[in-house]
């Protein structure tokens, strides 16, 4: 029970760091955007095929993102990712503590 309670535990933690790394690319993307930079440089592109493909979804399936000619899809993949991990986080660590629980015979 250790060994699996452990881990999840570094599976929560890795999933918390992808989702905060996404937070950041989203967040420079959507920034990038009101600059309008070179589209053949490595980075941009790079960003492009993180985000683009998402945000392209999130554009299809709530079509109000665009308010005023400003595309919200960036506001709406930050309030999911956000969602997933917290949810997905604090749910692995509530199984965590309860197996470390029923392991020591608390429960």
């Amino acid at each position: 029970m250790f060994v699996l309670a452990t881990i999840l535990n570094g599976l929560a933690q890795i999933l918390h760091m992808v989702c905060t790394l996404y937070t950041w690319v989203v967040i420079i993307s959507a920034l990038l955007s009101w600059v309008n930079p070179d589209p053949y440089n490595p980075i941009v592109r790079t960003l492009r095929a993180l985000t683009e493909p998402v945000f392209w979804r999130v554009r299809k399936f709530l079509p109000f993102v665009y308010v005023g000619g400003i595309d919200l899809s960036p506001v709406a993949v930050l309030l999911g990712v956000q969602f997933l991990d917290m949810v997905l986080v604090e749910c692995l660590q509530y199984f965590i503590q309860m197996m470390r629980h029923a392991e020591i015979g608390i429960i």
